[in-house]
């Protein structure tokens, strides 16, 4: 499995393609703000012809550029339900004192072909990839984790799991027991090996998380520790 990646404009966000291998067909993850052109290289230099956009949270840093990527490719763009709200309206998933300069460039309109995810573990297959869907909430109500199978495991956590924390709820719609339930839920019967490509910072594995969050664990008691 080819996973490629890099931290988009000045929020740093995490934009990933993913593929069997090169010269395939391929999907793109969170294209953040400015993510075009390096999306635009990847995709020429890896031979890749892009099926479909995944954002695993409607917060405008992951859905920035979600409007140009789809056109430029004419692909679909997938949002959990409960995040579509926020999509081509970013100031509505924010704080309201939310710096509104911040926010200048975005497009402010929703993809053209906008699918939404409604049901927890759907299954999306694109460019030959099952890539399951696992609802989490608690960052946002319709923050997911992309679990996907190739060669290894391998999860995309957005901003529901970062490397080395858990992520934010502080903000509309957070909620941290939330959060960790579905964690514990989604992550226990995951081996260690499995990769974790976070939405900001350095990816990490499941056994490195395990050690600083034992709710994760596979062992059920373990989930009670906090």
């Amino acid at each position: 499995m080819l996973i490629l990646g890099f931290p988009a404009g000045v929020f740093g966000t995490n934009t990933y393609v993913l593929a069997e291998r090169p010269g395939a067909g391929c999907v793109i993850i969170d294209p953040g703000q400015r993510s075009l052109e390096g999306l635009g290289e990847l995709v020429a230099r890896h031979r890749l012809e892009p099926e479909a956009v995944l954002l695993t949270h409607g917060h405008m840093d992951h859905t920035w550029d979600a409007v140009p990527v789809s056109e430029r490719y004419d692909v679909p763009v997938y949002v959990h339900a409960d995040d579509r709200f926020m999509v081509g309206a970013p100031a509505r998933g924010l704080p309201r004192d939310f710096p509104a300069h911040l926010l200048e460039g975005h497009p402010n309109t929703d993809p053209t072909d906008l699918r939404e995810i409604r049901r927890d573990r759907t299954t999306v297959r694109a460019a030959g990839l099952d890539i399951e869907a696992l609802h989490t909430g608690g960052h946002t109500p319709g923050s997911m984790i992309l679990h996907v199978r190739g060669e290894g495991s391998a999860l995309f956590t957005g901003d529901a799991l970062l490397t080395g924390a858990l992520g934010r709820t502080d903000g509309p719609g957070g909620d941290e027991g939330r959060l960790r339930t579905a964690l514990a839920e989604h992550c226990r019967a995951l081996p260690d090996t499995t990769a974790i490509h976070p939405g900001h910072g350095e990816s990490t594995t499941l056994r490195a998380e395990r050690r600083l969050h034992p709710f994760l664990r596979p062992d059920p008691v373990s989930s009670h520790v906090s």
